[in-house]
């Protein structure tokens, strides 16, 4: 506090001992010290490294030429940095047709994953919203195919492609995962957490249940139909086992099972297989940057309900 001094000059006095005294302010439960963030932040930028280095070692693996990508010396800067690799994946009359393989996994997946998001939405819908006898049941046996291994299916599915000649065929790899029981799960989790007041002003306004399915679920449930879609995307992108059973020519093939082929018949020729992992990373990368809003979005609300 201030006072006005003899002459006008104002002069420095004690504190007001009617002003409350400032004291500091009380921390927060949890809240980091300074030193806690840097140790915080010194934590993750380790961890990311290390969840880094296999993705980095394969983009400098793929720059490399074959005589130093064998060498026992660490190196993670090619020298010299050498794109043979990457030409030789993508000349034109090779015997490994990566940009076909390419083409197959993107149609295979986008189609499959279209499938997958009709499918399992109609089934959630109908057992989240509906009701039915033996709906329960329905449910129950439905979450139980979760918990089955995925192999248990592969001769049944073998056999029924088979029978409809779809072997050495793309739609082998599309139609017998069009629909599963965590998309069922997924979207009736989802579904059930919109307020039943739109379904029932629908009814009001004449909507019957395809109408209200359509128009008022759907649009609403947007952020859980683009995770399924993201997620089914990856799953049938990335699968390996059921193309090896059912796809035979290099014309049909998809691009893990075909860089598998690659790997067979360039086994020291680690820059062109680790280049072919690189393409088909490319796409998954892009793919998560562009939709993880909408997954962290979705699973959130998907989880609270149950």
């Amino acid at each position: 506090m201030t006072s006005l001094a003899p002459g006008g000059a104002t002069a420095a006095t004690g504190p007001d001992p009617q002003e409350p005294a400032r004291t500091a302010k009380p921390r927060k439960p949890g809240a980091k010290t300074p030193l806690g963030q840097v140790l915080f932040w010194l934590m993750l930028g380790v961890l990311s490294l290390i969840f880094l280095a296999p993705l980095l070692w394969m983009v400098s693996t793929s720059f490399k030429t074959p005589e130093a990508s064998t060498s026992l010396e660490l190196s993670w800067i090619p020298q010299p940095w050498d794109v043979s690799a990457y030409q030789t994946l993508f000349s034109a009359g090779s015997a490994n047709p990566v940009l076909r393989w390419f083409f197959n996994s993107m149609f295979s997946a986008a189609v499959n994953a279209i499938l997958i998001v009709a499918v399992d939405a109609c089934a959630a819908y109908a057992l989240a919203r509906m009701d039915f006898p033996g709906k329960k049941l329905i449910f129950t046996t439905v979450i139980t195919t979760i918990f089955l291994p995925s192999f248990v299916f592969l001769i049944p599915n073998f056999l029924i492609v088979s029978q409809l000649g779809w072997l050495d065929s793309l739609w082998a790899i599309i139609v017998p995962s069009a629909g599963g029981a965590f998309g069922v799960f997924f979207l009736r989790q989802f579904f059930s957490t919109l307020p039943k007041e739109l379904e029932e002003a629908a009814i009001i306004d004449g909507a019957n249940q395809w109408k209200i399915f359509i128009k008022v679920i759907l649009p609403l449930s947007r952020p859980a139909l683009s995770t399924l879609a993201v997620l089914s995307f990856l799953t049938n992108w990335n699968d390996f086992l059921w193309p090896v059973y059912v796809l035979f020519s290099p014309e049909t093939q998809t691009l893990p099972s075909g860089l598998a082929k690659l790997q067979n018949a360039a086994t020291v020729n680690y820059p062109i297989i680790m280049a072919g992992a690189v393409v088909a990373s490319v796409p998954v990368i892009m793919i998560f940057i562009i939709a993880q809003r909408q997954v962290i979005e979705s699973v959130s609300r998907s989880g609270l309900k149950g």
